[in-house]
């Protein structure tokens, strides 16, 4: 093997976890731990939102409330999203600077874009212009949650996207896996608003 390719090797592995049992990298290990746990949570306010006890004409009017369309434009934004992360982890396996903060930036200002039309154009008319506040009905106290806790997440997201942006020319040289690990957990964000957008937008 070159020294030029034993460099690359190094190059490669240098943020590599010490411990690697099994050959799992730790950190990619601890994302799925994590994302099992946030599994148990949204599973736990789904399951809240589909007892077999709630009425469902309350549910079924509520959602008709809702602009589909809206949840609908948010749901393609999340998809385009998923890709350019995939795009950015590709960048950073072949090195690409440039590239890989591009994605990076792309995919944050994408969650952003997300969170504003959900404050924007659904959260401020339903609350302040039509009453349709978390109290106003048990649909509602649902959607807030639910829709909340998403957005928490989301945004939880957007800020190491930015981080990892602003680290790219490092990240890119050492192959980093920070970015696949980030890309694990952005996907499963986008993952739980495909389940919440028909439960709540298309409910009848």
């Amino acid at each position: 093997m070159s020294h030029a390719a034993t460099a690359d090797t190094h190059a490669h592995d240098a943020e590599a976890p010490s411990f690697r049992p099994y050959g799992v990298d730790m950190g990619t290990f601890g994302m799925w731990l994590f994302l099992a746990s946030e599994i148990m949570f949204f599973t736990g306010l789904l399951g809240a939102y589909t007892t077999p006890e709630i009425e469902k004409d309350v549910f079924a009017l509520g959602a008709n409330s809702l602009d589909w369309w809206i949840g609908a434009l948010n749901t393609l934004i999340l998809i385009v999203s998923s890709f350019t992360m995939v795009q950015a982890c590709v960048a950073c396996e072949k090195g690409n600077a440039a590239t890989l903060r591009k994605m990076l930036f792309i995919t944050a200002g994408l969650g952003m874009l997300f969170l504003c039309i959900k404050v924007g154009l659904e959260y401020y008319p339903k609350i302040y212009l039509h009453g349709h506040g978390p109290s106003h009905s048990l649909f509602f106290s649902c959607y807030y949650g639910l829709t909340g806790a998403h957005g928490v997440h989301v945004f939880g997201g957007v800020i190491p996207l930015v981080v990892l942006a602003l680290q790219s020319n490092r990240l890119a040289e050492l192959r980093s896996r920070r970015v696949e690990t980030l890309g694990l957990y952005w996907h499963f964000v986008d993952v739980v608003w495909i389940f919440l957008f028909p439960l709540l937008y298309l409910a009848q």
